[in-house]
């Protein structure tokens, strides 16, 4: 029996899964939130979308780290993450279309860098942008080894006193509680958040929502009552079949 489900490798970069056959197949690139790279749940991400005829590239961005440890986000270069878009890009599987998904760290790391391609004229922008839980503003470094406290309440999710991002080699226009201009990306956006999510308010999107609506955006926005940061079975059965239309939608058109 041959698999449904193949990896390739992405030389450079990583692995990628996609569904059998020579393509090329409409692709996104995945990225992680604060539980790092090795940790397995970016490439479930990509899996499930291997399974509905999607290249899934899950990129491992947290500094440091290893299969027991999240790793940091601080100080990750987002001119690296331009990188590895413009290599799924040349990759000879996706194609012609490239979309952006991150989940909570990575919802925020979706946003942020689409945003600054933005401001800036980067060629390489992703055809669509999908993101769950995601912060409205930049949020400060995260460091794993913090967090394993059972007593924490959740603020120490991140330490305002370190930076989460560089660009162009620097931190300094990417500081914490700095709003992100992802109203200056004209594609096709996609937002979700839980109503109960006890780690990462739902103001959060809705202060998103509100600002996009007001520069003339009209972004697909799904909002799971009653969800955590990580919803249920019955809630992410529902929200995959949402994110699946908007990426069929805006990848596959």
């Amino acid at each position: 029996m041959q698999p449904v489900i193949v990896r390739r490798p992405l030389s450079g970069w990583g692995t990628t899964y996609g569904p059998a056959g020579d393509g090329p197949f409409p692709a996104v690139m995945l990225l992680h939130g604060s539980e790092g790279a090795w940790s397995g749940w970016s490439h479930r991400q990509a899996v499930m979308l291997a399974a509905h005829g999607f290249l899934a590239f899950p990129l491992g961005y947290s500094v440091g780290g290893n299969a027991w440890n999240a790793g940091q986000i601080i100080e990750v270069p987002l001119d690296r993450t331009v990188a590895a878009l413009h290599a799924l890009r040349g990759f000879p599987f996706a194609g012609p279309s490239v979309g952006l998904y991150g989940a909570s760290r990575g919802a925020e790391h979706a946003l942020l860098v689409t945003s600054l391609m933005a401001r800036e004229g980067v060629k390489g922008l992703p055809d669509c942008v999908a993101v769950h839980a995601p912060p409205d503003v930049i949020c400060g470094g995260f460091d794993g080894r913090v967090f394993r406290d059972s007593g924490d309440p959740g603020w120490q999710a991140w330490d305002g006193a370190s930076r989460a991002w560089t660009w162009r080699g620097s931190s300094e226009s990417l500081l914490p509680t700095t709003p992100i201009e992802i109203e200056r990306y004209e594609g096709d956006l996609f937002l979700s958040h839980g109503t109960a999510d006890t780690m990462w308010s739902v103001a959060m999107t809705r202060r998103l929502e509100a600002r996009l609506r007001q520069h003339g955006r009209t972004p697909e926005v799904v909002y799971m009552a009653g969800e955590d940061h990580i919803p249920g079975d019955a809630a992410e059965n529902d929200y995959h079949a949402r994110l699946l239309h908007f990426l069929a939608r805006t990848l596959m058109a």
